[in-house]
């Protein structure tokens, strides 16, 4: 019923940039939040930053300044720029939304099957 799609990512290096996106199709009645998590192995994942629905947005310590969210509500996409990228910074990228599919439904989280981020020299 609903799908999450990211692209965007790949190979860059050191102070390079990436721009991620994130789609979300299928039968949506309203999002209440998007959000980008990432995994790296051996890892816990990591929320890097949210954009709730008419809220502020959400950073991780590790990536304010150098990263930005935002979102595209007529296309029920969210997107992640990645600028100044540090090797630390490599992980699978997983796009993560909350949303109701029903009016008479509870709110769900959905996930994106991830995309790769490899930051290197």
């Amino acid at each position: 019923q609903v799908q999450l799609v990211e692209s965007g990512g790949g190979l860059v290096q050191p102070g390079g940039s990436l721009r991620l996106s994130c789609a979300a199709s299928g039968t949506i009645f309203r999002i209440d939040a998007m959000g980008w998590y990432r995994q790296a192995p051996g890892k816990q994942r990591e929320l890097v930053a949210s954009i709730p629905r008419g809220g502020s947005t959400n950073y991780a310590d590790s990536v304010k300044g150098r990263f930005t969210i935002s979102r595209d509500n007529a296309k029920n996409t969210v997107y992640l720029q990645m600028n100044s990228l540090k090797p630390e910074d490599t992980a699978v990228y997983l796009c993560q939304s909350r949303l109701t599919t029903r009016p008479w439904l509870s709110p769900a989280d959905y996930w994106g099957q991830g995309t790769q981020v490899t930051v290197s020299s």
